[in-house]
């Protein structure tokens, strides 16, 4: 067992030490460019008459050095190396009015959110340039390298060219890789930075106008043991939201999902006929955009609708039924919860149904006949061939659906906006909602902004634990190349 461990550890650490073992041969064995390049970004290149690429180097630096000193400012909150104090800080000055030659002067507060978005970006640009750095090193001990072999170190032609043929991956994953960073990776370290500060509506009833700080892990402490009155009630909702989005994930994902198995079975049996019309009418549900039929659907079963009318008009009700608990008729989520489940399975089951006649037409047939010859039944072969051959196939997309099911807004917002709600409850979720939609109500609607960081934060851990393990531990991941 330790030395099970030992090897764990060692096999973690590795490319860590490996990395630093390299750094340091590259500067001792390094030409005198290399050594340089480790302190001015290019002069490598330049050594080894690389012109363009140790000119673009050494531009990076310039533009990173003139970020950093010169320090720009937008709406009086500044970049660069004051940004990196100010991330600690989040401000210090909370404003107010003073009296200067007789007269009051307006003193503006410190914005403390812009001072936290900005020192993440610095540190974002930081960690550009740091990659830069170590690319502008590796470049220099590539021509280091070039010349001890008899050869030219690589012009920009020759990189370019290069680029265009067997490095084209890395030419079309760079936009992307910068696009990641900017769009997802920056605002997703912001939205989990407020996870630790004191940024709600109660420290910030105007943006910018009252400072907020760091508070450590006091919102975890919040969500489980309550501290105050609005902990209290999201510590007494936490866990039946979270046992709710659970179920509501694990019918929604495998009702639709055998559902559209079992459909396509029928729809694609031998003798079946107007396969193409049967399949052009669920196509439809995915033709049409899935918020209009959530809407139509929402009018059709509210107390007023056609659905209430005609059920109180054939006798079969004396009053309409509160189908998705719009109506104040009674606070039981039950049949709301049915209802959203049951509707979720109209909109989700044609995706199954279409991706998996796809599979069922390419099973091959001696599977099929081999069976029959040792006297399966049929109900056999579906649970022995078809089944199995399916599950193997969709199983990453079946895991994708259970996660996407866990931060499904759409379906809960749009029929039932997360009720019936509970009485005197002013920050709770409502009956029907999902981690998901209650984040949406507690940062838009009740402006607490870093208690819903720390739903955001749970719900990222709960859904990347159930993926991860799920998908690691499936045929689909460990026998890819094969299916037996």
């Amino acid at each position: 067992m330790a030395n099970a461990l030992s090897k764990k550890r060692s096999s973690f650490f590795e490319p860590v030490i490996n990395f630093f073992q390299g750094f340091h041969k590259r500067f001792v064995d390094g030409s005198i460019g290399t050594k340089l390049s480790h302190f001015i970004l290019g002069a490598g290149n330049l050594y080894h008459k690389q012109f363009v690429k140790g000119f673009i180097y050494l531009a990076l630096q310039i533009v990173f050095v003139l970020y950093m000193v010169l320090c720009p400012e937008v709406n009086g909150t500044p970049f660069g190396y004051k940004s990196l104090g100010n991330l600690i800080t989040l401000g210090t000055e909370e404003g107010g009015t003073t009296i200067v030659g007789g007269r009051p002067v307006q003193i503006p507060t410190d914005n403390s959110v812009l001072m936290l978005l900005f020192g993440i970006v610095t540190l974002g640009i930081i960690a550009v340039y740091l990659i830069a750095w170590i690319s502008n090193i590796k470049s220099s001990a590539l021509a280091d390298l070039a010349i001890e072999q008899g050869k030219k170190p690589s012009t920009i032609v020759e990189d370019i060219k290069s680029l265009l043929d067997d490095r084209f991956h890395v030419l079309m994953l760079t936009p992307t890789l910068i696009a990641c960073l900017v769009f997802t990776i920056i605002p997703t370290i912001f939205m989990i930075s407020m996870a630790f500060t004191s940024y709600n509506e109660l420290d910030m009833k105007i943006e910018g106008t009252r400072l907020f700080n760091w508070n450590g892990f006091d919102n975890f402490v919040y969500m489980f043991s309550g501290g105050n009155t609005l902990g209290e009630e999201i510590k007494n909702r936490f866990i039946p939201v979270l046992i709710w989005t659970m179920i509501w994930a694990v019918f929604a994902t495998f009702t639709c999902y055998f559902g559209g198995i079992i459909l396509a079975i029928l729809i694609n049996k031998k003798g079946v006929k107007g396969k193409k019309i049967f399949r052009t009418v669920f196509i439809m549900t995915i033709a049409l955009p899935t918020f209009i039929s959530l809407l139509a659907v929402r009018n059709l079963l509210n107390a007023n609708g056609p659905v209430n009318a005609w059920l109180m008009n054939m006798g079969i009700t004396d009053k309409p039924i509160s189908f998705l608990q719009l109506e104040p008729f009674d606070n039981s989520p039950m049949i709301a919860r049915i209802m959203v489940i049951i509707i979720n399975m109209w909109v989700g089951i044609p995706y199954t149904m279409l991706m998996t006649s796809g599979i069922l037409m390419n099973i091959p047939e001696d599977l099929y006949e081999a069976a029959t010859v040792d006297g399966a039944s049929k109900m056999k072969m579906f649970f022995k061939i078809t089944l199995p051959y399916i599950i193997f196939v969709t199983t990453p997309y079946l895991i994708g659906s259970f996660v996407g099911n866990i931060n499904s807004f759409n379906i809960i917002f749009l029929l039932t906006g997360g009720g019936p709600a509970i009485p005197n409850s002013k920050f709770s979720a409502g009956q029907t909602d999902l981690l998901v939609t209650w984040l949406y109500k507690l940062t838009i609607t009740d402006k607490q902004y870093n208690t819903g960081a720390v739903v955001g934060i749970l719900t990222f851990i709960i859904t990347s634990t159930l993926t991860l393990f799920t998908y690691r531990r499936s045929k689909a991941y460990n026998e890819e190349d094969t299916f037996q």
